[in-house]
């Protein structure tokens, strides 16, 4: 397993990047808008990880800017901790032998959520290109929040 990226949702963008970039300190990675999900993604790094976030794309922070308005309610605006995985079908069976809830299934063989004892989203990303789609993951649907 790999850390990927922590991500957290923000109100106003330049307001974030004023404060992450200007005076944390950290660099913007990429970004990418959604013009069908409605939002911009903003990656940063801090100076020293410069090298491995440009050679792995990690460690990152990323900024969620959806153009729609919401509140943020109980810790939404921290999204999730993202971590790259070998084999998404084995490490979501794994979980679930040890009795953990996979909230949002690999249905597609690439992307699962799970949660946290203290409710914190985790998202596990298949290395590389997705796995093929199999059973039982592409029936399950989703359980609870994620």
């Amino acid at each position: 397993m790999r850390y990927l990226h922590t991500m957290v949702r923000v109100h106003n963008l330049d307001e974030s990047l004023d404060f992450y970039c200007n005076k944390l300190g950290l660099l913007e990675h990429h970004r990418m808008d959604s013009e069908a999900g409605r939002f911009t993604l903003v990656y940063l790094h801090a100076p020293l990880d410069a090298g491995q976030a440009k050679a792995t794309d990690a460690p990152l922070l990323e900024l969620t800017y959806n153009w729609d308005t919401e509140v943020y309610t109980g810790g939404r605006n921290f999204g999730h901790l993202a971590f790259e995985v070998d084999n998404i079908y084995q490490t979501c069976q794994k979980l679930m032998d040890a009795g953990v809830l996979i909230n949002r299934p690999p249905r597609d063989g690439h992307m699962a959520f799970v949660r946290s004892p203290d409710a914190i989203s985790i998202e596990l990303l298949q290395k590389g290109e997705s796995l093929p789609q199999q059973e039982p993951w592409v029936s399950m649907g989703n359980t609870g929040s994620w």
